[in-house]
């Protein structure tokens, strides 16, 4: 197995990274969470913890290696955890990991299902399916962040939740629904609906 890959940042574009090594030049595809602390080290030496997988193509008649990168050791393992959920594969958990595996790993540890809605790629029913799969897995990745607004009241994360999945399928990013969401349903608890406070966000932007 190639374990780790470490050479110059010659370019990061749509999740792929393009790294330098000795003659050769190499595709190592990344986590979203990453692309921007990479963006700014372009030229420099890097390291990547990696992973080599078997890609599909062709309904399945062909399949093509590709090289997964991630910070550290322990990303890649949270990454091998994540993809063990139904219908998650590689592709799709790469896109999904928009936040660093601590917090959705914290997410998967409460239950809450309304920041798993926020990632790309991850509607409300592959949440449900994210924490009843991953629950009571995820504590080596928690660094002692278990805490945000709202998780100890199921009803409360429902109705934000389903108004992050509105607002989304009304054309806002994920995670610019689920401040929208967090930040007026802080403010405003009597909007105990998720058609109430998706009105109230569409009112006061």
């Amino acid at each position: 197995m190639l374990a780790r890959i470490a050479g110059q940042l010659v370019s990061i574009t749509n999740g792929r990274a393009q790294i330098g090594v000795g003659p050769m030049v190499i595709d190592v595809l990344v986590p979203g969470s990453d692309v921007d602390a990479l963006n700014r080290r372009q030229g420099q030496q890097v390291e990547f913890h990696t992973m080599l997988v078997l890609e599909g193509i062709g309904q399945g008649t062909s399949m093509v290696p590709r090289l997964l990168g991630f910070a550290s050791a322990r990303d890649r393992e949270f990454f091998e955890l994540f993809t063990t959920v139904k219908n998650i594969g590689h592709r799709k958990a790469l896109r999904a990991l928009q936040m660093p595996a601590a917090e959705i790993a914290a997410a998967i540890a409460r239950r809450d299902t309304a920041t798993l809605v926020s990632l790309p790629e991850i509607g409300k029913r592959t949440a449900e399916t994210i924490i009843a799969e991953l629950s009571g897995k995820v504590d080596a990745y928690l660094d002692g962040e278990t805490s945000i607004p709202y998780s100890g009241d199921p009803a409360v994360s429902s109705v934000l939740s389903d108004t992050i999945v509105m607002l989304v399928a009304l054309g806002e990013r994920p995670d610019t629904a689920r401040q929208l969401a967090e930040r007026s349903l802080s403010r405003n608890p009597e909007l105990d609906s998720p058609e109430d406070l998706l009105a109230h966000i569409m009112a006061t932007r």
